[in-house]
């Protein structure tokens, strides 16, 4: 198992684990704390290397590990802007090159993954986040329970409630 051999050492083994989780990880993050999803995921990275050794489970087990993970460092994030005013950020986007591959396509992408945030944002935190765990991040039940720290009935119902309120959302638009 790739998650096995991660734990212990195998740099390649690290990379590909890095990129299966990381795209619904950065998903998650991004529902809580939106623009400040990459730097939150950079922490959460890593405290998820310094303490892999110490990691038991499988892969299942590997995506709530840290999904736990980077819900703290969100929250712990959260609190610190909370506390002291936000300085005025530099955007860096003016002397980045531009990627190579379908940049149209990439930018569709984009907008459909930003939009769906902002909908999913719009909803109320309890079920935000039992949908980004559920749906983004691919947690089963027990799995965004124990990250969130509830009973999975509970995760499960607010996923629902979640999922079928963004469905009436989407079709009230679509008319």
């Amino acid at each position: 198992m790739v998650v096995e051999r991660a734990r212990r050492g195998d740099e390649e083994a690290f990379a590909e684990v890095y990129r299966i989780v990381h795209p619904g990880l950065l998903g998650y993050l991004r529902g809580i704390v939106a623009e400040d999803a990459e730097d939150v995921a950079s922490e959460a990275w890593l405290e998820i290397a310094r303490d892999l050794g110490r990691f038991r489970g499988d892969g299942a087990g590997f995506r709530a590990w840290t999904a736990t993970i980077a819900r703290h460092r969100a929250l712990d994030h959260l609190r610190r802007v909370r506390t002291r005013p936000r300085p005025a950020r530099f955007e860096q986007d003016l002397f980045e090159l531009p990627a190579d591959g379908d940049v149209a396509g990439e930018a569709l992408e984009a907008l459909s993954t930003e939009h769906a945030l902002a909908l999913i944002a719009g909803l109320p935190q309890d079920q935000a986040e039992a949908v980004l765990l559920r749906v983004v991040v691919g947690l089963d039940g027990p799995s965004a329970a124990r990250v969130l720290g509830k009973r999975p009935g509970a995760v499960r119902s607010a996923a629902h409630r979640g999922l079928r309120r963004l469905a009436k959302q989407v079709k009230g638009r679509g008319r």
